[in-house]
């Protein structure tokens, strides 16, 4: 360790590392799988070089490996999971890159489309918070069709999962076709939003992340170009972090007149 150095959280270490984002390290460390030293830390701890971490007892290292961008266009039946011993078809053992890489956010197993890959936990931590206003496109085909009523309604939010989602762009394509803009990531959400409207969603794909078009074969995956990371860093660079995403805003003062 240099006299330089400084600790970091345990979740920001196994981010910088490659080995997963923050947001998986906790749910890794909560579980006890996580050890330092040898021993089960308490969440929180901060960890040098000179600390040996492991996970489910192999070692990490803290060695930069080369930040890995890729876009992928995912098949339906491929699931988004980074734990190949759960399931079959997941994502990681379909792509076999040869870097250890982790999905950001996920597109469900009935599902198609674009979803973006890594090993930079910070630009996962960014893109996933839904406070940061990042859009995700998608076209989708429901049983019905599409009318005026659908559209508001879907644009205006609705009752699912003890919320309503946000205010969001629909445009109609055709009978039984329409686009949406997303800024949120609730589970399963388009689906469960057109099923309290009474539709059933028979296709579903993801045709944009931000900056990130859909042009690529299905099952096929490429590097984002230099001019499309550019941007996409240009985008997330004023998005706030996970901790300090995840804080409520403290409240405005007023300053009351003399």
């Amino acid at each position: 360790m240099s006299s330089t150095e400084k600790p970091v959280r345990i979740n920001k270490y196994l981010s910088q590392a490659g080995y997963c984002s923050r947001r998986k390290a906790d749910k890794l460390i909560e579980e006890g799988r996580v050890t330092v030293n040898g021993k089960v830390p308490e969440m929180g701890t901060k960890v040098t070089s000179l600390d040996k971490v492991a996970v489910n007892g192999k070692p990490i290292s803290d060695k930069e490996e080369k930040p890995v961008y890729l876009a992928f266009n995912k098949p339906i039946g491929i699931v988004c999971t980074t734990d190949t011993r759960v399931e079959k078809d997941n994502i990681i053992d379909y792509i076999n890159y040869p870097q250890r890489i982790f999905p950001i956010g996920r597109l469900d197993k009935p599902s198609e489309g674009l979803i973006l890959l890594t090993n930079d936990g910070d630009i996962v931590n960014k893109i996933l918070r839904s406070r940061n206003n990042h859009g995700k496109e998608y076209v989708v085909k429901v049983d019905r069709t599409v009318d005026k009523d659908f559209l508001e309604r879907m644009r205006n939010g609705i009752p699912i999962l003890d919320t309503v989602t946000k205010k969001c762009e629909v445009e109609k394509i055709n009978a039984h076709e329409f686009k949406m803009v997303l800024t949120q990531g609730l589970n399963r959400q388009i689906r469960r939003m057109c099923e309290y409207l009474g539709y059933e969603v028979l296709a579903l794909k993801r045709i944009r992340v931000l900056n990130i078009p859909l042009d690529i074969p299905v099952g096929e995956y490429r590097h984002l170009r230099e001019q499309e990371l550019k941007e996409l860093q240009e985008i997330v660079g004023s998005s706030s972090k996970t901790e300090e995403a995840s804080l409520p805003k403290p409240p405005k003062r007023t300053r009351k007149k003399q």
